[in-house]
This record gives structure tokens, C-alpha cells and sequence, in this order.
């Protein structure tokens, strides 16, 4: 088991700049990907950006060039850098944690936190 835990949303002006944190109750090093997705209301969950052990990054075609995803490993956080935000980024952030073994996989999920960007 772990728990995810999200901070750092709020409301921002479009084309300001966010950096969410997701913090682990346990080391990442072994989740195969860490990832942040989001979901706006009335829309389905979307992947945002994924970083993976090796670490290589995935990004959501509408964010790349403007969000960075980033883990310490050291202190078990996920970190999205979010800048040039545009409205259409309103939405819960959510962090997910993903591990896989032999036998079971299994995805973990945070709480979520909420992002507004004001035209």
C-alpha cells in the first residue's frame, strides 16, 4: 500500500505558472511509472503526464512544450511543473503510482487537487 498525496493547486491567472507535488508514504522507487492525470468536470480522467523508472517522459500532446514532470526519488515526490497555463487546464489533478510484479499490478491513487486558470 502507499498513499499519494497532492498539493499545490489553487487558482492562477492564464499564462501563470503552478507546481504540483505528489508525496509518497514510501519510496517510488520501485512504481514502474509515476504519471499525473486530470479530470474536468463532466469529462473523463486523461492522462497528463507519465514519467517512468529509467526515468523516461510521456507527455499529453496538449501540454507538451508548457508542463514537466519530474521525480525525486530521494524524497518520494512527484513533482508538475505547469507553466503557460490556459483555461482549458481547469481541472482535479490527480497522482498515480503504478507497480507491477510477476504476480499483481496494481494502481494507486491520490486524493486529487483542484486547478483553476482564470481568463
Amino acid at each position: 500500500q502507499v498513499q499519494l498525496v497532492e498539493s499545490g493547486g489553487g487558482l492562477v491567472q492564464a499564462g501563470g505558472s503552478l507546481r504540483l507535488s505528489c508525496a509518497a508514504s514510501r519510496s517510488i522507487d520501485g512504481f514502474i511509472t509515476m504519471a499525473w492525470y486530470r479530470q474536468a468536470p463532466g469529462k473523463q480522467r486523461d492522462l497528463v503526464a507519465l514519467a517512468t523508472s529509467n526515468p523516461n517522459t510521456r507527455y499529453a500532446q496538449s501540454v507538451k512544450g508548457r508542463f514537466t514532470i519530474s521525480r525525486d526519488n530521494a524524497k518520494n515526490t512527484v513533482y508538475l511543473q505547469m507553466n503557460s497555463l490556459k483555461p482549458e487546464d481547469t481541472a482535479v489533478y490527480y497522482c498515480n503510482a503504478f507497480e507491477s510484479s510477476a504476480t499483481s499490478a496494481r494502481s494507486y491513487w491520490g486524493q486529487g487537487t483542484q486547478v483553476t486558470v482564470a481568463s
